[in-house]
């Protein structure tokens, strides 16, 4: 950790180095452009001071190439009167601040000090988050091996592709590799490409010219308004064939060309796809093209159910608590023994979306600051005995003499969950809101489990 003083003033420079008074932090001095560019090149600059004169050398932009160099460098530009257009201009290149020479020690000092304790909060902050996450995640070891994934990737520009069930927190992850990007201050974007009609999903990504088609007017898609940023892509398998053409074109060339329009438009978005479908399976039924998925899996990451990361619950349920306690006028203090075996116990089918929906629910019918079994929603509300003061769970399969949970695989629980809400809501889109799933998954499922649908 080194900071860079760069100007040609040598009297300048010597002053600065015999007066300065933060041993901890060495001063790298240079008084030319090739020194310059040596030490920024090092990667080791977290506070750099350039004479407006060292800008430009060569064609070479010296703040942009202390940036690439030195992502969190805090650049600040000395300059006399007369060099102040250029000095003001580095700033949206980057650039910290300027300031108009001749300049002391002290106030070099306190720029340092500043910028330094800016970096230390942000790295404060970065290994709280990371913490949180891990929390939030779980701490399996497939979890952990996600993670560490995550923390590798996340500062690339590599396309991404999440795998997972309905609920088990693709959008989330995405986020978080969008929040640990360099990326971080600019747009993430979310859509679910199955939500949106297929006639208009093509003008909705890449956007429209006048004209184009009935009702079509001049905009930008989705594409265009995450410049900069990340695009998340969710239920990537949804795309029809027509539109996975465009978007494998995007990837191969960063363009992307507006319905109806000729011109193409370069793009700097990174790509974040997912999906809960077998991607391998729809490749070899010919409804995703292969090139596509080769294109969208530069990495792969496969989120497993909520079932098989149990460590999790706890963590999530307080989240969830936290997250909902304005909307819903609740503060919860205390979750009871009863309610917490029911809600430990559960499978999720809905998986995370499901548990917030679920602690949601709660929240809003607890009578008090606390929430009890008879909160939780229908499904979660097995008997209980209490022999010598213990909760036991008895589910309502051993009363009815039916085989225990435990003899059922997860796949005939879901099942049987899934036609029960569908049963008791008789409505699609309730069902699936209830199940925290999206209306094409639980239509689909439904087909797979030949149930009626007639008139929904």
């Amino acid at each position: 950790m080194i900071v860079l003083l760069a100007d040609s003033d040598k009297k300048f420079v010597n002053e600065i180095l015999e007066s300065w008074s933060i041993p901890e932090v060495p001063v790298n001095a240079v008084t030319s452009i090739a020194d310059m560019i040596s030490v920024a090149a090092d990667g080791d600059v977290s506070v750099a001071f350039l004479n407006a004169d060292f800008l430009w050398a060569a064609e070479l932009d010296a703040v942009s190439y202390l940036k690439d160099h030195n992502p969190d460098v805090e650049i600040f530009v000395l300059c006399e009167q007369k060099k102040l257009p250029a000095a003001e201009a580095s700033l949206s290149r980057g650039a910290s601040k300027y300031l108009i020479k001749p300049v002391a020690v002290a106030t070099l000092e306190n720029a340092v000090r500043k910028a330094l304790q800016k970096q230390n909060n942000k790295k404060n902050y970065q290994l709280m988050e990371n913490q949180v996450l891990e929390e939030l995640l779980g701490s399996t070891p497939e979890m952990r091996k996600i993670l560490k994934t995550i923390y590798k990737i996340a500062p690339t520009t590599s396309t991404i592709l999440i795998t997972g069930e309905s609920g088990t927190g693709k959008e989330f992850a995405s986020n978080i590799i969008h929040r640990l990007s360099k990326r971080a201050d600019e747009p993430f974007l979310a859509v679910n490409c199955g939500a949106i009609p297929e006639n208009i999903i093509e003008s909705e990504l890449f956007g429209s010219r006048k004209g184009a088609f009935t009702g079509a007017v001049n905009k930008k898609g989705l594409f265009e308004e995450a410049e900069g940023g990340t695009l998340f892509l969710d239920e990537i398998a949804e795309l029809s064939q027509a539109v996975q053409v465009k978007l494998l074109r995007f990837l191969q060339s960063r363009e992307i060309r507006r319905v109806g329009e000729n011109e193409n438009r370069n793009l700097d978005v990174r790509i974040i796809a997912a999906t809960n479908r077998n991607v391998i399976e729809e490749v070899k039924k010919g409804t995703f093209r292969e090139d596509l998925y080769y294109r969208l899996n530069t990495f792969h990451i496969d989120l497993p159910p909520l079932r098989e990361r149990r460590s999790a619950i706890s963590n999530l349920i307080k989240h969830f608590i936290i997250k909902h306690q304005n909307s819903t006028g609740k503060t919860i203090r205390r979750i009871s023994q009863p309610a917490q075996v029911a809600l430990k116990s559960y499978d999720y089918p809905g998986n995370i979306r499901e548990l917030e929906n679920i602690i949601e629910h709660a929240m809003v019918m607890a009578e008090d600051d606390e929430i009890t079994l008879e909160d939780l929603p229908e499904n979660l509300q097995p008997s209980y005995i209490v022999p010598e003061n213990r909760y036991l769970l008895s589910s309502p399969a051993t009363q009815k003499n039916e085989p225990e949970s435990e003899d059922i695989s997860l796949a005939e629980l879901e099942r049987r969950h899934i036609i029960k809400m569908f049963e008791k809501h008789k409505n699609l889109s309730l069902t699936a809101e209830k199940l925290g799933i999206s209306r094409t998954t639980l239509w689909r499922k439904l087909e797979e489990y030949k149930v009626e649908l007639d008139g929904h």
